[in-house]
């Protein structure tokens, strides 16, 4: 009987103290790094995201880690240990243009990471100057495309400067609407939209949340969004893939871990961050950004970032941008 009691009171003391580590291993907190500056749309995101899913995960810390162009804060993950309790942010700068851009990274960003989901895609959209617009007659892509055609070396687009989302989609643009416009760099997104607004340049490819206001009201030009299919934000605006088959050139961000992570841990944190962003709240939050929350396995996001690398291995060689 004594050894009964023994044998039970063992027994109920590895129970306890199983749990008691469990609960600690829980209790010690994520931390969620964000390659870019606090207060951007995929810091405030990533914010929004990490409140829904602290019930599930535990408390979630975000490090703002921003600097070369989100290529820091990419490093610190991809050299983290792969025990799911470091985990970042992997955006289109990160993980498909920069590893073009730069003559040196100190990543690979198709090996040294988990994915684990898709968090969101933001369109862009193709903007003229209003007035411009008017006096051109241009209010369809294939407006664009057959005035470019029969006055070659008229046009000019702005951007945030060179290897900057807006420089390559206008070139990919450009290539396949088989147009020349010259390009003309700015030092960041602001300026080249004062530009544009300005009559400087003659159309911009500018991201949809920057550009809305101005759309609004009535000063800038909307001719089509950059995205596969339209966008709930602006449902009246085509892709320009109606026009140009296949294009698609967008800003997305999702969440990765390191390398190594083990599939169990890597299928808790996307099981929970899916349910996050299948919220009702989370769509309602995000939408105010004109975010779309795109849950993905981590297959799924796995393969699409793939296919991101390749195609802007080809855009970014194209327009010759390099950062040394």
């Amino acid at each position: 009987m004594k050894t009964r009691h023994f044998l039970l009171a063992l027994l109920a003391s590895a129970t306890l103290l199983a749990t008691g580590q469990a609960a600690a291993q829980q209790q010690r907190p994520i931390r969620l790094v964000v390659p870019y500056a606090a207060g951007g749309p995929i810091d405030v995101t990533a914010r929004m995201l990490a409140e829904r899913a602290k019930d599930t995960l535990g408390p979630i810390i975000i490090d703002n880690r921003p600097g070369a162009g989100g290529n820091i804060g990419a490093d610190i993950v991809a050299k983290a240990a792969p025990d799911g309790l470091t985990i970042g942010i992997a955006a289109t700068a990160t993980h498909a243009v920069n590893p073009w851009l730069y003559s040196k990274i100190p990543f690979n960003a198709a090996t040294d990471f988990a994915p684990i989901t898709q968090m969101v895609r933001v369109p862009n959209v193709l903007v003229m100057n209003a007035e411009t617009a008017q006096r051109l007659k241009i209010n369809t892509v294939a407006d664009l495309i057959r005035y470019a055609k029969a006055n070659p070396a008229k046009l000019n687009y702005g951007s945030g400067g060179n290897g900057s989302a807006g420089h390559l989609a206008g070139e990919l643009f450009k290539k396949q609407a088989g147009i020349f416009a010259l390009h003309i760099p700015y030092n960041g997104g602001n300026p080249a939209q004062l530009a544009l607004l300005s009559g400087q340049v003659d159309f911009n490819f500018d991201n949809l949340a920057t550009a809305a206001p101005n759309i609004r009201s009535g000063k800038l030009k909307a001719i089509a969004v950059t995205t596969l299919q339209r966008s709930s934000a602006m449902p009246e605006l085509p892709p320009v893939a109606d026009t140009l088959k296949g294009f698609s050139i967008d800003t997305w961000w999702g969440l990765v871990a390191p390398a190594g992570t083990p599939h169990d841990v890597v299928m808790r944190l996307n099981q929970a961050f899916v349910a996050a962003l299948n919220a009702p709240e989370t769509k309602t939050r995000f939408a105010t950004l004109l975010a779309e929350p795109v849950p993905s396995s981590p297959e799924q996001f796995g393969a699409f970032m793939k296919s991101e690398l390749s195609k802007y291995e080809a855009v970014v060689k194209a327009t010759g941008a390099r950062v040394d």
